[in-house]
């Protein structure tokens, strides 16, 4: 897994996160332009998946189903998130995509430690 890769997610999670955080705090229903933050988010992720394939046909030597696991689960958090946020159409909405931008940035750090024990 790429390191600069990586930090492009946490940052988009942190500015995204504090979005919704803003939000929240105004008692504010989440808007599309931050499920289309989400979904750049998400397109990132879906980079890193293919890159992350790559690199373990190429000969990482680490657990690939605790791999492959955080990947899978990391692609399901934003859209389960943006997914309560329309149904949800209050101050909670900008709760939970901000408790999934936080879930999406551990889950990277997690990621990148189990790469780095393979490694």
């Amino acid at each position: 897994m790429l390191l600069p890769l990586m930090i492009v997610v946490l940052v988009l999670c942190a500015l995204l996160g504090a979005w919704a955080a803003w939000f929240a705090v105004r008692d504010r229903a989440v808007i599309l332009k931050q499920l289309w933050g989400a979904a750049v988010v998400e397109g990132v992720l879906v980079v890193q998946l293919v890159v992350a394939a790559v690199l373990l046909v190429q000969g990482w030597h680490g657990d690939p189903v605790m791999i492959w696991g955080y990947l899978v689960v990391v692609l399901l958090v934003l859209p389960f998130a943006a997914f309560v946020a329309f149904a949800e159409r209050s101050r909670w909405s900008s709760i939970v995509l901000l408790v999934a931008t936080v879930t999406v940035a551990f889950l990277e750090l997690r990621l990148w430690q189990i790469w780095q024990l393979g490694a």
